[in-house]
């Protein structure tokens, strides 16, 4: 079990205003940031990072979205990390997360969700290195 994950506040949260609400909550729940950058993805690094929703009929318009605008990726660390984080963010779906998470509080929609969290352990290792260099993670 490892106790690293990614997030990545997305354009639309960017967009909305609501990076330091987010990375607030994130550190209340007892997450430890270990490296954060505002960057814009280019489509070469989106289309990798989304490699696996490749054949998906969503992927061309996640891809899209993702270099729409600045995101924030943050390598996170805290004991049982993953798991975790996808509690406090909540289901895809904002309509369908639970109360207090941070896509009931700030998403727009399923396709335009305000942030992305690993989805397990062995992601989480590889899209960290996606994002950060050995020197850039506390």
């Amino acid at each position: 079990m490892s106790n690293r994950t990614l997030a990545i506040i997305k354009p639309d949260g960017v967009r909305k205003n609501v990076v330091g609400k987010i990375i607030a909550q994130i550190t209340e729940a007892g997450f430890t940031v270990k490296g954060m950058k505002l960057m814009r993805m280019s489509k070469e690094s989106a289309q990798a990072f989304y490699e696996v929703h490749k054949e998906r009929p969503f992927y061309g318009e996640l891809v899209d979205f993702m270099i729409s605008g600045p995101v924030v990726p943050i390598a996170l660390e805290k004991e049982n990390a993953v798991a975790d984080f996808r509690k406090l963010i909540g289901a895809t779906d904002p309509a369908q997360a639970e109360s207090g998470t941070i896509r009931k509080l700030y998403a727009g929609s399923k396709a335009e969700n305000a942030v992305h969290g690993s989805d397990s352990d062995e992601n989480a290792a590889l899209e960290i290195s996606h994002f950060f260099s050995r020197n850039e993670l506390l």
